[in-house]
């Protein structure tokens, strides 16, 4: 409770800090330094950043992947049954502050749709009709599975582990979710 109290202590005061500057700017007041504002801007867009989400969608399982606070890191987080996504989704909204919501969207080494494709066009819209204020992004998939694999394998974990197909799914949602943070910097 006091870490908390201390955050929002200190996010009043770079808000307070930010408003007074801007206030200065507006009236061409010579005590504001613009770079100054500049990084206050950029430590309030951070304060209220929330994190993003990406699915590795399958028709059995889902592999799910989550930022940090900073969007910064992608990490896998779990792999859950298909048919529980917008239970989960539900639960990890409210549990956390989610802005985007990213999904791999799966195509052929020709650019053409593949048998799962359209189903991932459904689960769009079944969250866009979940999650109105929240931005619903696709991201190209190709790949990643095999990415996900090698990944393991350069990591040095056993191969007992990589036959878990639920750890490659995890794996596969953060590449998808590196992949659109590369996107959007």
């Amino acid at each position: 409770m006091k870490r908390i109290l201390e955050q929002f202590v200190f996010f009043s005061f770079l808000r307070a800090a930010y408003w007074y500057a801007k206030r200065d700017e507006a009236i061409g007041s010579k005590s504001c330094i613009l770079p100054q504002l500049r990084l206050l801007e950029s430590i309030c867009y951070f304060c209220t950043m929330g994190k993003i989400v990406a699915l590795d969608f399958g028709l059995k399982r889902t592999g799910i992947a989550m930022t940090d606070a900073l969007r910064i890191i992608a990490s896998p987080l779990t792999t859950i049954d298909s048919a529980n996504i917008l239970v989960f989704l539900t639960e990890l909204t409210n549990q956390h502050e989610i802005d985007v919501l990213v999904l791999g969207i799966p195509k052929t080494l020709g650019n053409e749709d593949t048998h799962i494709t359209q189903n991932v066009y459904l689960l769009k819209d079944a969250l866009q009709q979940a999650f109105p204020k929240h931005k619903i992004a696709l991201v190209d998939e190709r790949f990643t599975s095999k990415m996900a694999m090698q990944s393991m394998v350069d990591n040095g974990m056993k191969k007992k582990q990589r036959k878990e197909k639920g750890m490659v799914d995890q794996i596969s949602a953060a590449i998808i979710l590196q992949s659109y943070l590369e996107q959007i910097r």
